[in-house]
């Protein structure tokens, strides 16, 4: 029963649904095996967090995993040994020597100082082509790369309970998104409105049919406008879902499961506009001419206790018989059975008083506050990939169906506006924003880029390791102390500054 209530709302959790599962791109399979950059010893896997799931398999993932860093670091084999060294913590980036990143990025990582065995962390930063699949008049399409598109791309990936999903996702997620615009071609080099259907392929019904229609002329008397931008934004909501449905059927293609989850932040850049991608508590923001420009939100329980609550409330045999979707100020003791206590349900965002039933002793499906909220207890975010085997501590209740991977996704117009050479767009895992607020991130913007001249392309390399610097903090009394002397980021931090003016960066 658990399985097919699972099944029925693998889906519910996103913000506005999805279509069914569909298999993968037929030339991601191979895809899967292809081994990352890793150091010349294999090391165990860091241990899975409490409540991460049976230990059925984690000696089988231990032997699989490794150690590796993006590959665009070039690390050397002493290189990668310095990198994952707790005790110095040294900041790496790509080298100054040879070939740059796409636009100059910068990028720069630290690892954390102790949370986990490796940095779970992983970066991705890729120019893809795609090859449009037909033409939208059904006509074969002649082979020719002038027809096709380039997106520009950057990704992180925060893991965590392991280093697996993050790894896999930044290997493989662009390939995703790369499938789903190969339809879109054609439709997005066309400035007329999309098609409402592709031409018809072997085995679907002729266009000349229309036994198969029910009420067609009523649904195009009434046919929603479509645009491009929105086809785009679509094409990465279902790479991402892809992307999950991939790492749950790793387990039955390959015998073994996929380590962990991972936060996704992703940015596309294509024909104009930037599409920035967020499922998780990684974090971008535009600093333009001073102006700081929010361009994603964290997922977490108190952010979406509201739709947590709703799914709880819907489908309560999720909850297992442990949990309850109320929401209390704090745990409710049986010596108040009886009593009038605050509390907030799936449609409330201000408090009302209620009466203490047993149910109300059950733990709360949101617990805590801030960096400590949680749900069922377990995990403190509420999208992201992978987690398919997470489970509630000393349980069997999955927690999977309450995670969505469906991201949120906001768009900038580059060519709406004048960009100099100092606007930038900076991505950042949590271990960045947790001790460095947006107003810090643009003042260290304007610091850095001010030192540079203009022209100079490892200016946005500097500015990334001086965030990173900046959360990171210094040695001090047996831990990382930033200059006011609170405690600095332990966790993995990773940072890209992506330049969207200048000379050449977005032409």
């Amino acid at each position: 029963m658990l399985n097919r209530v699972r099944s029925a709302v693998a889906h519910l959790v996103s913000s506005g649904g999805a279509s069914p599962p569909r298999p993968k791109s037929p030339d991601l399979t191979n895809a899967t095996s292809a081994p990352p950059a890793a150091a010349p010893e294999t090391p165990k896997s860091p241990p899975a967090r409490p409540g991460s799931g049976s230990g059925a398999s984690a000696k089988t993932v231990e032997a699989r995993a490794s150690f590796s860093r993006p590959t665009f670091l070039q690390l050397s084999p002493g290189g990668l040994r310095r990198a994952d060294d707790h005790a110095g913590r040294a900041v790496q980036s790509p080298p100054d020597r040879g070939r740059r990143l796409p636009w100059s990025t910068g990028y720069a990582e630290v690892i954390n100082a102790g949370k986990s065995r490796h940095n779970e962390d992983q970066a991705c930063c890729e120019v893809v082509y795609v090859e449009g699949r037909r033409s939208v008049t059904g006509a074969p399409r002649e082979p020719n790369r002038d027809q096709g598109l380039c997106f520009y791309y950057w990704g992180l990936f925060d893991g965590h309970a392991g280093g697996g999903a993050a790894e896999m996702a930044s290997r493989l997620l662009h390939r995703h998104i790369r499938e789903q615009l190969k339809d879109l071609v054609e439709i997005l080099q066309d400035p007329s409105p999309p098609p409402l259907c592709l031409p018809c392929t072997s085995g679907t019904p002729d266009s000349s049919d229309s036994s198969h229609l029910i009420g067609s002329q009523s649904c195009l008397s009434s046919q929603k406008e479509v645009t491009h931008e929105s086809l785009v934004v679509g094409a990465i909501e279902n790479a991402f879902q892809l992307m999950d449905e991939q790492m749950a059927q790793e387990r039955e293609r390959r015998g073994h499961q996929v380590e962990g989850g991972c936060c996704a932040l992703v940015v596309v850049y294509l024909l104009g506009k930037v599409y920035v991608a967020n499922a998780g508590d990684s974090r971008a923001i535009i600093v333009r001419n001073g102006e700081i420009i929010p361009m994603s939100r964290e997922f977490t329980p108190e952010t979406e206790r509201q739709r947590l609550q709703l799914l709880g409330f819907l489908k309560p045999e999720l909850l297992g018989g442990e949990f309850t979707h109320l929401e209390f100020p704090r745990r409710v003791q049986p010596k108040e059975l009886g009593q009038k206590m605050l509390y907030r349900d799936q449609n409330m965002t201000g408090w009302a008083y209620k009466k203490i039933e047993l149910e109300d002793l059950r733990f709360p499906l949101v617990c805590g506050e801030g960096k400590k909220a949680r749900v069922m207890a377990t995990i403190g975010v509420t999208r992201g990939l992978g987690d398919h085997n997470l489970k509630v501590c000393s349980s069997t209740l999955p927690i999977k169906p309450f995670l969505s991977c469906f991201p949120e996704v906001r768009v900038y117009d580059l060519t709406q506006y004048e960009h100099c050479p100092d606007d930038v767009l900076v991505l950042g895992t949590d271990g960045l924003w947790d001790v460095t607020s947006d107003c810090e991130v643009a003042a260290t913007v304007d610091r850095v880029l001010s030192a540079y001249e203009p022209n100079d392309p490892s200016r946005y390399t500097a500015l990334a390791q001086a965030l990173v610097l900046g959360a990171r903090g210094t040695p001090r009394d047996r831990g990382w102390r930033l200059p006011n002397n609170k405690l600095g980021s332990g966790d993995d931090i990773s940072v890209f500054v992506i330049p969207l003016g200048g000379p050449g960066s977005y032409s």
